[in-house]
């Protein structure tokens, strides 16, 4: 993507945006979601007619670890169940890349399969990492899939003080998932994948 604009600024615009949503008090946000060990709240988008949502839960292992199995990369497409398939587009000096992956299709295929094209950029953020990202309009979409947008999204990872062998995993997903679905096909989906998230990457850490 030679036209690609100034990476830096669109990496810094991209984590200025979800650290910002990391600071939102707690207060407004709304509790969607609740297991064992993952919690998920949401509170209303700025960016479109849907919700960002934010997923917290502790996962045993340290930070460098479980962000390389999130971020773009071969770890991946190995253990999150909702992801078929990965592609890396482009990659930068300045540990951002641009990627297209595709999702199956989610609650007995009322949301058909999609397809994204991500901007994805990986930095350390206080004590801890933070791997975030952003769709962009790009290329043509493949057969067979609608092309989602991902408004800015990210995930912290900070190890615990009493404990570094475990971290404190935080995210902000925020995905129009576009075409005609109920919005409460949508609540359910986002909430369920979330918490499945976090039960799939414990399991391959664990493995």
């Amino acid at each position: 993507m030679a036209d690609f604009p100034d990476v830096v600024s669109v990496a810094t615009k991209l984590k200025n945006e979800v650290i910002r949503y990391y600071n939102v008090e707690d207060d407004e946000w709304r509790l969607t979601k609740k297991t064992k060990d993952t919690t998920v709240w949401r509170k209303p988008s700025e960016e479109f007619s849907g919700y960002l949502y934010k997923a917290q839960g502790i996962v045993e292992d340290v930070p460098n670890r479980i962000i390389d199995h999130i971020r773009p990369g071969p770890y991946r497409l190995y253990w999150d169940s909702l992801m078929t398939s990965m592609d890396i587009v482009d990659e930068f000096e300045e540990n951002c890349c641009i990627m297209r992956y595709t999702t199956a299709g989610q609650l007995w295929n009322i949301i058909s399969p999609r397809e994204f094209v991500d901007f994805s950029c990986t930095t350390d953020y206080e004590d801890g990492i933070l791997s975030c990202g952003v769709s962009l309009d790009y290329g043509e979409v493949k057969p067979g899939y609608v092309r989602g947008f991902n408004h800015p999204c990210g995930w912290f990872c900070f190890p615990l003080k009493d404990n570094p062998r475990h971290s404190l995993l935080i995210g902000f997903i925020q995905t129009d998932l576009r075409g005609m679905i109920p919005q409460s096909a949508v609540d359910t989906a986002m909430a369920s994948t979330l918490s499945n998230f976090y039960s799939d990457l414990r399991k391959t850490l664990k493995a």
